[in-house]
């Protein structure tokens, strides 16, 4: 398990494309002024000892010494002991509406960039509890089964998008029926469901029979609205930028808006409640407070108590780097001379 202490000083690489611009200009002016001077075969008549290449030699020396002091800073850890802890929380399960709709931009940037920020700002919020996180669109994926690994839940949540699944449509109830099956622990007491979506739901007969049957099982369902009640249309974009509006089978622009009242409805029989996902400081510091007030489950986990810094091995291999690069000289070594590595003609 590697851990990294400063992430921070991963901005700093931005100098290395920086320095290659610099020396690249540089090196256009060198030639520009020498060609003022005198043509190129004089030139290495002139100075028979330079070496044409060592310069590009010392720069990549030079930047591979800057990268491995980078990545000292960051102070890369290892983890060197796996203990197995106790540790008290519920079981908390995200599902997120990846369906076309979620595409609107009624709610900026749109409705699912807000509802990937909903999800980890409540995520942020959590010590012990376990999370597992559902996409579901015509049908429900299971995205991440329950774990105490926040990271990971992090970079799985960004890597959802729209295209993921391919059968479209909003089956609410699929999604409700598979986060019953992430619940492993039947001793927990608290059981938390949210459903973040716009609320368009092409499943509605059968909704509230997935909601009753998790209600029975100990789950209780949140939803969390994303999304304005006014319809707005659906565009579809490629690299950013606006290609058309989407439309449906008789060529018609498709308006959707926030529904309300479906995702109240199963709110209201899941024993939960609805939150608006507007304001999301506002959202989160409810989910928190609800949160809370549940009853705690202890369980166990395993996790690495121990790490050891490395950014030894990466400072010392620069400095080794920064030393070697002070012996490598614009002239041509003598021996190397003879080797001719850089396919350097000799002249007489």
């Amino acid at each position: 398990m590697v851990q990294l202490d400063e992430k921070i000083y991963f901005y700093l690489l931005i100098i290395i494309p920086v320095i290659l611009v610099l020396f690249l200009l540089g090196l256009v002016w060198k030639k520009r002024t020498q060609k003022k001077f005198a043509n190129t075969e004089l030139l290495k008549r002139l100075t028979p000892n330079r070496s044409y290449n060592k310069g590009a030699l010392k720069l990549i020396v030079f930047i591979l010494a800057l990268a491995l002091l980078i990545l000292g800073l960051v102070n890369p850890k290892i983890g060197t002991k796996l203990e197995t802890i106790k540790r008290e929380g519920v079981d908390i399960v995200f599902a997120v509406d990846v369906s076309k709709s979620m595409l609107a931009e009624d709610i900026a940037p749109n409705r699912l960039e807000k509802a990937k920020r909903l999800v980890s700002e409540i995520i942020n919020q959590l010590a012990s509890d376990r999370i597992g996180i559902i996409a579901y669109a015509g049908q429900a994926y299971p995205q991440l089964p329950i774990t105490t690994d926040y990271g990971a839940a992090k970079m799985f949540l960004q890597s959802m998008n729209t295209d993921m699944l391919t059968s479209q449509g909003t089956a609410i109830d699929q999604a409700i029926e598979l986060a019953s099956t992430y619940y492993d622990d039947a001793e927990q007491t608290n059981r938390v469901l949210f459903i973040i979506s716009d609320g368009e739901d092409h499943s509605e007969g059968s909704t509230l029979d997935a909601v009753e049957n998790a209600v029975d099982e100990g789950i209780t369902i949140y939803t969390i609205g994303v999304g304005k009640p006014k319809g707005v249309p659906i565009p579809i974009k490629r690299n950013g930028i606006l290609e058309s509006l989407k439309k449906n089978n008789q060529g018609e622009t498709v308006i959707t808006k926030l529904n309300e009242a479906v995702l109240i409805d199963i709110a209201n029989e899941g024993n939960g409640q609805y939150i608006d996902g507007s304001n999301t400081d506002t959202a989160v510091e409810f989910i928190k407070d609800e949160l809370l007030k549940m009853d705690k489950k202890e369980f166990e986990a395993k996790q690495f108590a121990e790490y050891k810094n490395q950014f030894q091995w990466f400072i010392g291999a620069a400095l080794l780097l920064l030393f070697l690069d002070i012996f490598i000289l614009d002239r041509k070594t003598s021996w190397l001379k003879k080797l001719n590595l850089f396919n350097e003609k000799r002249h007489e």
